[in-house]
C-alpha cells in the first residue's frame, strides 16, 4: 500500500512541475483559440490588455526615444522633466495600439503577421494545422517570452508573466523590425448593391 501511495505522489509532483512550466504554451494557445472564436471573456482572462497597449505604444510610433526607459528623476531631474514634456508634446506617430488589440488582429500576431496584424483583413476558416507553433527563447520562473517567425524570418515575440501557481497573462508583444503599414479605409458599398454569394 505505501509504494502505491508513493508512485502515486511522485506522479503527481511530476505531473505538476510539467504542469508548472508548460503553462505559458498553454496560454498561447489559449489566447489564439480565444481570438479566433472571439471570446473577448477568454482574452481578458489572457491577456493584460494595458500592459500590451504600453508596449505597442512606442513600437509604433516610429521614436526610437520612446523605446528607452525615461531617466529616473533621482539621478537626472532635468532629463526626467524635459521627456515629460517631450512625451505629452509629442503627437502620437503611426497605428493606434487598440488596432493590433481586436480578436481578429491578435488572432494574426499569433500567426506571425507581426506589423500587418491590424491591416490584413482576418481569413475566414483558417487551419490550425497551418498555424506556426512558438518557439521558446526564454523560459524563467516568472516570465517566459515565445517568438512566432513569419515566412520572411522576422519575429513576433510574445511575453507571458506569471499571476499564479499556474496562471499566466501576456504582458508584451514584440512586433518585428520595419514600418507599421497604415490601415487603409474600406470603400462603403453604394446603398442598392447586394452582396453576391
Amino acid at each position: 500500500m505505501r509504494q502505491i501511495f508513493g508512485k502515486l505522489l511522485l506522479a503527481a509532483l511530476v505531473l505538476a512541475v510539467i504542469s508548472f512550466f508548460a503553462a505559458p504554451a498553454v496560454a498561447f494557445f489559449g489566447i489564439r483559440s480565444a481570438a479566433q472564436s472571439d471570446d473577448i471573456a477568454g482574452l481578458q482572462r489572457l491577456v493584460d490588455f494595458d500592459a500590451v497597449r504600453s508596449s505597442l505604444r512606442p513600437q509604433l510610433s516610429g521614436r526610437a526615444q520612446a523605446m528607452a526607459p525615461a531617466p529616473s528623476f533621482m539621478n537626472d531631474p532635468i532629463g526626467a522633466v524635459r521627456r515629460q514634456f517631450e512625451d505629452a508634446a509629442a503627437a502620437p506617430l503611426g497605428p493606434d495600439p487598440d488596432a493590433f488589440l481586436t480578436p481578429d488582429a491578435i488572432d494574426a500576431l499569433t500567426r506571425g503577421e507581426g506589423r500587418y496584424a491590424a491591416v490584413r483583413p482576418p481569413r475566414p476558416g483558417t487551419d490550425e494545422a497551418a498555424a506556426p507553433w512558438p518557439a521558446p527563447r526564454y523560459w524563467g520562473i516568472n516570465r517566459a517570452r515565445m517568438a512566432v517567425t513569419d515566412e520572411g524570418g522576422s519575429d513576433t515575440v510574445f511575453t507571458f508573466e506569471r499571476r499564479g501557481p499556474f496562471e499566466w497573462k501576456l504582458v508584451h508583444i514584440g512586433l518585428p523590425d520595419g514600418a507599421t503599414p497604415v490601415v487603409a479605409p474600406v470603400p462603403a458599398r453604394p446603398a442598392g448593391e447586394v452582396a453576391k454569394r
